[in-house]
């Protein structure tokens, strides 16, 4: 078990992290921006499902590998970079179909679609990698019990505030998306300014590999 001094301490570091916004809020704000709180908070559901992943294979040693690999992370790194720049090229795409959308009612994108694709942008996120295998280990102490069980909880620990933290970005851009949704042209330049946000957030990766 964790011990309790460490645990707090965690769970300093983890609010700190998580409140300042990085890649994986932005993603989220530019998925409610393109298509509303509910494709947002699928997409809180499915980034926190995807950062779960690495964070099981982290504490099952995978990390410590990519960690010491350049050449690994790297591919994680812009893999990750090339999928979130096609998922904005595909808001813009689709910006001139979310006013029919909207005024419908309809959601322009599917709950297995946004659970798949938010998934795959947090599993595939390069800070995850990193904060799990280099800071995650500081919170450990090797003698109050199993390393691995101590990493999952503390690992369980930072994806629940991520989850309140990201559910908060993304009810608030999704209620800045009603008041563009007023206006058809708004709401086309909003679907676009999200699909821009989401490129720019790829390429950020791609050259940085940092954000939460």
């Amino acid at each position: 078990m964790v011990p309790v001094t460490n645990l707090v301490a965690f769970l300093i570091a983890a609010v700190a992290l998580i409140v300042i916004p990085g890649p994986g809020v932005l993603f989220v704000i530019g998925r409610a921006l393109s298509y509303g709180r509910r494709a947002a908070l699928l997409s809180v559901l499915g980034h926190s499902l995807g950062v779960l992943g690495v964070m099981v294979l982290v504490a099952a040693g995978l990390g410590t590998l990519l960690a010491a690999s350049a050449i690994a992370l790297a591919i994680v790194k812009f893999a990750g970079a090339l999928y979130l720049i096609y998922l904005g090229v595909q808001a813009i795409r689709d910006r001139r179909a979310l006013r029919e959308a909207f005024q419908a009612r309809a959601e322009p994108v599917g709950t297995g679609r946004a659970l798949r694709q938010s998934m795959l942008v947090g599993a595939t996120n390069p800070k995850a990698i990193i904060f799990f295998s280099a800071v995650l280990p500081q919170f450990v102490a090797p003698h109050a019990g199993p390393v691995p069980v101590q990493m999952l909880i503390l690992g369980l620990v930072f994806i629940a505030v991520a989850l309140v933290s990201d559910s908060v970005w993304a009810l608030a851009a999704g209620s800045a998306r009603e008041w563009f949704a007023r206006s058809p042209k708004r709401l086309e330049a909003v679907g676009g300014a999200g699909g821009v946000m989401i490129i720019g957030l790829g390429a950020s990766v791609a050259v940085s590999g940092s954000g939460s």
